[in-house]
C-alpha cells in the first residue's frame, strides 16, 4: 500500500510504493513544471523515482534532486534509521543532485557513493563548487566513492546489483542498475517521461507515449547512436519490468519502447547533413540551452552530433569537426573565463574546421560573459561566418528564451537544407518530382486555406505559435474532429501535443491575402507572430483573426508521425461563425510537391 509525505503548503511530495521483491520505490511528485528546461515545456509535471532496497547496508538506487529533499529525506527517515550505512548508486551527477547528497551525509554519515569513472570526476568538481554570490557554509567531506568501470556487480548484504555504465554526451556519469532477482532495470533517464503520477506503472503503451517521445526528441535524438549503442546492450538483460529516472514504471510493454527508441533515432540516423554540437555546461544551463538548439536542428531534419567537451576523446571531437555541414560551440563563464575544456575544443575548431561552414556561439553567464567573446571573436578573427548572433542567456534560461533557441536550431536546419537543395539543382530546370504526372495530380487535391493558432501557459511564461494551415480535414461528426497535417520543422509544432489546444481561423475567400502575408513572412527566432493584429480569445484563450470567416477551437487527442509531418486528430470544443455570407478560401497547387 502507497504512503505519502509533503510539507503542507508545498505541492511537491513524496509516495512510497512497494514493490514485488520488497523493495521500495520512492517517488517524487511534482504536479508543476519544475525548471525551465525545454524537456519539461509540455507542463504536465514530473516524479522522480527513486528506490530502496532494505539490508545492512542499506541500498539506495538514484536519489532524486534537491527538489525534492524535504518530503525524500522524511520518507526515507521512516524507513532507515540516522546513522545507518547506507550505499547510493549514483546514476546522474549534476549540481541539483549533488545538494541532495550533501544533505543525506548529514543524517546517515556511513554513506558510500556508487558512481561511474565519470561521475566521479564530477562530483569531485561540483562537491565544493558554489555558484556566484552563495555564501552558504562549506559542505561536509566528500564521502568514499566506489567507482564502477564499465559494467560489475555490486554485492551487498540484500543481495546481488548489476550495474552497467551508459555515459553520453549530456549524461556522461549515467548508471543504469539492474535486479537480477526480480528482472528489474532501473534505466536512469532512458525511457523517461515527465508525467506527474502517483500510480506506480503505466495503464497501457499508448498513455505516456506522446510524452515518451517528447522526452526522446528532446534529450536524446542528438545523441541518437550513442543511446542505440547502450539500448543494445539494455536489451540483452533479462529485463520483466523497466523503472526509468522519471515517469511510471513499464511492465507489459517494455519490449515496445525499446523498439521505438530505435525506430524514434532512425530519421536522425539517415539524415544527410550534420551539425556538431560542442558544449560544456557548470550548473545546467548552458546544456539547457544546447538541448533547445538541437531539438530545433533535429526537428527540421538536420543531425545533431553532440559532444560534451570535458568528456571527449580528441578523435572523435576532430572528427564531428571535418565532417559537419555547421558548428555550434557554447560555454558557461567561470571566473570570468571559458572552462579548460572549451578553450582545447576551440583550439581544434580554429585548426580543423572548414571555413566555408557557418558556426554559432551559445552559453550562459552570471555576470560578464566573457566567454562568449573570447568565442566569437576568435571565430570571426579565424575567418569563419556567424550563422545567428551569439545567444548570451544570463544564469537559467526561461521559456521564451527556450523557445528562441528552439526556432535559432530550426533555422539553421532550414539554411543548411536550402543550400543543399540549391546545390543539387544548379543545373536548372524542374526536379523529377514536380514534373511527375502523379505529383501534379496530388497537387489538385485541395484544401480550406486557414491559420492555425496556439497558445500554452499563462502570463509572462505563456508560449504562442501561428503557420498557414491548408492540409485540413473534418475527421469526425461524433464528436466533431478535425485533422491537420503540419510540418515537423514548424515551430508552432511544438505546442501541438496531446492534451494541447488550438484555433483554426478559416479565411474568407477575397479577404485571405492579408492574414497570409502576416503569417507567411519569415519570422526572426523568438519574435511575435501576432504583432500588430487586434486578436479575440476562444473560450480557452486560443488566439482567434476577427478577419476570419470562421474558428474552431479544438484538443489534441492523438498525434501521428506521417514522414515529414505529424498528423493531428483534434476534438472540436468550440467554434464561431464570424461571417455567415462569405465563401471559403481554398488553395489550388500545380503540384503536389509543395504548398
Amino acid at each position: 500500500m502507497a504512503s505519502s509525505t509533503g510539507a503542507a503548503g508545498d505541492d511537491r511530495s513524496v509516495v512510497v510504493l512497494p514493490l514485488d521483491d520488497g523493495s521500495l520505490c520512492l517517488r517524487g511528485l511534482s504536479p508543476r513544471r519544475l525548471r525551465f528546461e525545454v524537456e519539461y515545456a509540455l507542463e504536465r509535471g514530473t516524479c522522480s523515482n527513486s528506490v530502496l532496497f532494505p539490508g545492512a547496508p542499506s541500498l539506495l538506487v538514484h536519489p532524486p534532486g534537491d527538489t525534492f529533499a524535504g518530503p525524500f529525506l522524511e520518507a526515507l527517515a521512516e524507513r532507515l534509521p540516522a546513522g545507518a550505512p547506507l550505499l547510493v548508486v549514483v546514476g546522474d551527477v549534476n549540481p541539483n543532485r549533488v545538494g541532495l547528497l550533501q544533505r543525506l551525509l548529514g543524517s546517515w554519515p556511513q554513506l558510500e557513493l556508487v558512481v561511474s569513472n565519470a561521475g566521479a570526476r564530477l562530483l569531485q568538481d561540483l562537491w565544493e563548487r558554489r555558484r556566484p554570490g552563495d555564501e552558504a557554509p562549506p559542505p561536509p567531506p566528500l564521502p568514499p566513492l566506489r567507482v564502477v568501470k564499465g559494467d560489475e556487480s555490486l554485492p551487498w548484504n540484500g543481495g546481488d546489483l548489476r550495474l552497467l555504465a551508459t555515459p553520453t554526451p549530456r549524461w556522461p556519469a549515467a548508471l543504469a542498475a539492474f535486479d537480477g532477482a526480480s528482472g528489474l532495470l532501473m534505466s536512469g533517464r532512458f525511457f523517461s517521461a515527465h508525467v506527474c503520477t502517483p500510480v506506480l506503472a503505466e495503464a497501457n503503451r499508448s498513455s505516456t507515449e506522446d510524452d515518451r517521445r517528447y522526452y526522446f526528441d528532446c534529450l536524446m535524438a542528438p545523441m541518437a547512436s550513442q543511446v542505440e549503442a547502450v539500448v543494445d546492450r539494455l536489451e540483452s538483460l533479462p529485463i520483466r519490468s523497466l523503472l526509468p529516472l522519471h515517469g511510471p514504471m513499464v511492465s507489459e510493454s517494455w519490449r515496445s519502447l525499446l523498439a521505438d527508441y530505435r525506430r524514434w533515432g532512425e530519421g536522425q540516423q539517415r539524415a544527410s547533413q550534420a551539425v556538431a554540437l560542442l558544449y560544456a555546461s557548470a550548473y545546467g544551463n548552458t546544456a539547457a540551452i544546447a538541448d533547445a538548439i538541437a531539438q530545433g536542428i533535429a526537428r527540421a531534419g538536420v543531425r545533431v552530433t553532440s559532444i560534451n567537451c570535458e568528456f571527449a576523446e580528441a578523435d572523435q571531437l576532430i572528427s564531428a569537426i571535418r565532417s559537419c555541414d555547421a558548428l555550434l560551440i557554447g560555454s558557461p563563464t567561470l571566473g570570468g573565463h571559458a572552462p579548460t575544456p572549451i578553450v582545447s575544443a576551440l583550439g581544434t575548431v580554429l585548426a580543423e574546421g572548414d571555413r566555408d561552414r557557418p558556426v554559432g556561439v551559445f552559453g550562459s553567464y552570471g555576470w560578464s560573459g566573457e566567454a562568449l567573446d573570447l568565442l566569437e571573436s576568435k571565430l570571426t578573427d579565424g575567418g569563419f561566418s556567424m550563422a545567428f548572433a551569439p545567444i548570451r542567456v544570463k544564469f537559467s534560461p526561461d521559456p521564451a528564451t527556450l523557445r528562441q533557441c528552439e526556432e535559432t536550431g530550426t533555422a539553421l536546419a532550414r539554411q543548411l537544407r536550402q543550400r543543399q537543395r540549391r546545390q543539387a539543382n544548379r543545373g536548372g530546370g524542374l526536379s523529377e518530382s514536380r514534373s511527375d504526372p502523379a505529383v501534379r495530380a496530388l497537387g489538385r487535391v485541395i484544401g480550406s486555406l486557414c491559420v492555425l493558432t496556439a497558445r500554452r501557459g499563462e502570463g509572462e511564461t505563456a508560449l504562442e505559435g501561428a503557420m498557414v494551415a491548408s492540409w485540413v480535414s473534418q475527421a469526425g461528426f461524433q464528436p466533431p474532429a478535425v485533422s491537420v497535417a503540419v510540418a515537423r520543422d514548424r515551430a508552432v509544432e511544438s505546442l501541438l501535443h496531446v492534451g494541447d489546444r488550438f484555433a483554426l481561423n478559416v479565411l474568407a475567400a477575397g479577404r485571405e491575402l492579408g492574414p497570409m502575408k502576416q503569417f507567411l513572412q519569415p519570422f526572426s527566432p523568438g519574435s511575435d507572430r501576432f504583432a500588430g493584429l487586434d486578436l479575440q480569445r476562444s473560450p480557452a484563450g486560443q488566439p482567434v483573426l476577427p478577419d476570419a470567416l470562421a474558428w474552431l477551437e479544438a484538443t489534441v487527442m492523438q498525434r501521428m508521425e506521417c514522414g515529414d509531418h505529424w498528423v493531428l486528430y483534434a476534438e472540436v470544443t468550440a467554434g464561431g461563425l464570424l461571417d455567415d455570407q462569405a465563401q471559403t478560401a481554398v488553395h489550388h497547387r500545380r503540384t503536389g510537391a509543395g504548398y
